[in-house]
C-alpha cells in the first residue's frame, strides 16, 4: 500500500492500548485519540506519542486528519459510536462483540454500505497467521470431510458484582465477551448454522455465568462450544475431519501453534510461527487492504457474516433467557 490510512482510537481502555501498541509496532499511522475527557485523551496521547487528543468522541469523528476509527468502548456503546464515525465519513473497525444484538449490527452495516465505507468487525483471530494456514489446510482436502469443531473460551475473571462483566446494563456475561470467539470460529469453519441449542447457568446479577452451545449445520456438521467467566478452561480448539484433525494449542484464539494429526495419530504437519506483538495488526491490514482495493467487504469476515453471528448470539440469549436493559 503506497499510503497508510490515518487511524483514530475511540476509547482509552486496555483493548485500545493493546491495539495501538500493535499498530505502531507494525508501522501503521495513528494520529488521534478520543476520550470522554480531555485528561483521559491527553494521557493516552502522551503514552503513544499521538499528535491529536480529543475530549469527546464527536470531536474525534469530526477530525479531518482521521480516515478510520477503531471503536474500543464497551459493546453496549459500539453501535452508537460506530454510527457516529460513519456519519462523519470514517471507515470503522469495531471491537467484538460487534454490537449488543443483530438489529444494532444491521443498522451499522447498512449505514456503512450506504456511504461506501468499510465496516469491519475486530475479530482479530480471523487474520492471525495460524488461522490463515488452517483455512488453507481445510481447503486442500487434507482433513477429508470436515465434521466437527470443539472449542472453549473459559476464563476466571473478577466476581465483583459491580464489574462490567457482571453488569446487565453493560452487556455482561460470558457469552458476548468470551463466547463470541468460539461461535465466530464455528461460523468461520462451517458458515451459518441451521440449528442452535444452548443451556446456561446465571450469575447472582442475572447474566450468564457459563453457557454451553451446540450448533448444527446444513450438511450435518456440528460445533460443540463452551464459555464461562469464573473458571479457567483449557482454551483449546479442535477441527475434526474424516482423514485428519487439527488440534490448536492454548490459547487457540491468540497467535499460537497447531498440529495436524491423521487417524493413526501420525503428525502430518506442525505449525509454530511467531508473530510480532499480540497480532492485532493483521485486522488493521485487512481494513487498509479493503480501502485500497475500493471494496467494502472481504471474504474472511464480510459485514453480512458479522450480522449473522450476532443473530446466532441473539438466539442463544433467547434460549437461555438473557435479555439486556433497553432491548
Amino acid at each position: 500500500m503506497s499510503e497508510r490510512l490515518r487511524w483514530g482510537i475511540l476509547g482509552t481502555g486496555l483493548i485500545a492500548r493493546m491495539f495501538t501498541t500493535d499498530l505502531q509496532l507494525a508501522g501503521f499511522t495513528v494520529t488521534a485519540v478520543g476520550s470522554r475527557s480531555q485528561e483521559g485523551a491527553d494521557a493516552f496521547a502522551a503514552e503513544f506519542g499521538l499528535p491529536r487528543a480529543h475530549a469527546s468522541y464527536e470531536a474525534l469523528a469530526a477530525d479531518p486528519e482521521v480516515d478510520v476509527i477503531y471503536v474500543a468502548t464497551p459493546h453496549p456503546f459500539h453501535a452508537e459510536n460506530a454510527l457516529l464515525a460513519l456519519e462523519h465519513g470514517k471507515h470503522v473497525l469495531v471491537e467484538k462483540p460487534f454490537t449488543l444484538n443483530a438489529d444494532e449490527a444491521r443498522r451499522v452495516v447498512e449505514l456503512g454500505a450506504s456511504k461506501g465505507l468499510v465496516v469491519l468487525e475486530a475479530m482479530w483471530t480471523r487474520w492471525l497467521p495460524h488461522m490463515v494456514r488452517i483455512r488453507e489446510i481445510m481447503a486442500s482436502g487434507t482433513l477429508g470431510e470436515v465434521r466437527a469443531v470443539i472449542a472453549d473460551h473459559d476464563q476466571k475473571l473478577p466476581l465483583d458484582p459491580e464489574h462490567r462483566l457482571q453488569n446487565p446494563a453493560l452487556g455482561g456475561g460470558a457469552l458476548l465477551d468470551l463466547g463470541i470467539y468460539p461461535v465466530s470460529f464455528a461460523w468461520d469453519v462451517f458458515g451459518a448454522p441451521s440449528t442452535v441449542h444452548a443451556i446456561s447457568s446465571p450469575t447472582a446479577t442475572g447474566v450468564d455465568r457459563q453457557t454451553a452451545i451446540i450448533l448444527g449445520f446444513p450438511g450435518g456438521e456440528q460445533a460443540v462450544l463452551h464459555t464461562q467467566l469464573d473458571a479457567r478452561g483449557p482454551s483449546t480448539a479442535v477441527v475434526i475431519g474424516t482423514e485428519a484433525r487439527i488440534e490448536i494449542d492454548p490459547v487457540w484464539y491468540n497467535a499460537t501453534s497447531f498440529t495436524v494429526i491423521d487417524p493413526q495419530e501420525n503428525v502430518v504437519e506442525r505449525y509454530d510461527e511467531k508473530v510480532p506483538g499480540r497480532g492485532m495488526q493483521f485486522q488493521a491490514a485487512e481494513l487498509e487492504r479493503l480501502v485500497a482495493a475500493g471494496v467494502t467487504a472481504g471474504d474472511i469476515l464480510p459485514p453480512d457474516e458479522t450480522v449473522g453471528i450476532m443473530g446466532t448470539l441473539d438466539e442463544v440469549r433467547r434460549q437461555i433467557g438473557l435479555r439486556y436493559p433497553g432491548e
